[in-house]
């Protein structure tokens, strides 16, 4: 009998690690792009701004800048697409990813999208969740203190905001079709443990 459970087990760590392997296989055939993961990629993107980007406690973090925000602005440009990111920040955080940007040196929201992440910012509609000046939240959900999921859609007009599996935000619009997009540091703690970008 213990030969027979010794078996049984051994045949089920060997499964379930070839349905792991086999898991991962189709995640990179699927087209997806890895660029933060544990902590490495900064090479993977430009720096704007004098916050303090580094890798530490297995995340790209930061929690220092200057008196402006500062950014990480992927190399490569995208115009349908899907981001996958695992973040954390403190409660006082000032943070987000934009979208798409039309200039890669001048980052806001009046030239690209930007999916916020600011629990404190003075008016909640377009506070974490949101995408700024286009998409309001509401309820807006809290990020800070945890780590939290963004899936992020944009396919021709249509963008789409997941935060932890549910939807934030969607709006219809056409102002930035192409670009680049970037992660922001503002204020507080800042942690990007992994980022991933899929064209569609």
């Amino acid at each position: 009998m213990r030969r027979f459970f010794a078996l049984g087990a051994g045949l089920f760590v060997v499964a379930a690690t070839l349905w792991g392997c086999a898991g991962n296989s189709n995640w990179a055939s699927a087209g997806w792009v890895t660029l933060i993961e544990n902590g490495s990629g900064l090479e993977n993107f430009a720096r704007v701004g004098d916050a303090n980007w580094r890798q530490q406690d297995g995340a790209v973090m930061a929690d220092k800048g200057g008196k402006e925000a500062s950014y990480l602005v992927s190399r490569e440009s995208y115009t349908d697409f899907v981001i996958y990111a695992e973040f954390w920040v403190n409660d006082d955080a000032n943070s987000g990813i934009f979208l798409r940007l039309s200039d890669r040196q001048k980052i806001g929201a009046t030239n690209s999208y930007e999916v916020n992440i600011f629990d404190k910012r003075p008016d909640p509609s377009y506070g974490t969740g949101s995408i700024v000046n286009f998409a309001k939240v509401s309820p807006m959900p809290k990020a800070g203190g945890k780590w939290n999921t963004f899936e992020i859609t944009a396919k021709g007009p249509q963008l789409t905001v997941k935060m932890n599996g549910v939807q934030t935000a969607s709006v219809s619009d056409r102002s930035f079709f192409h670009g680049p997009f970037a992660l922001q540091y503002g204020t507080g703690v800042v942690k990007f443990r992994t980022v991933q970008v899929r064209p569609i």
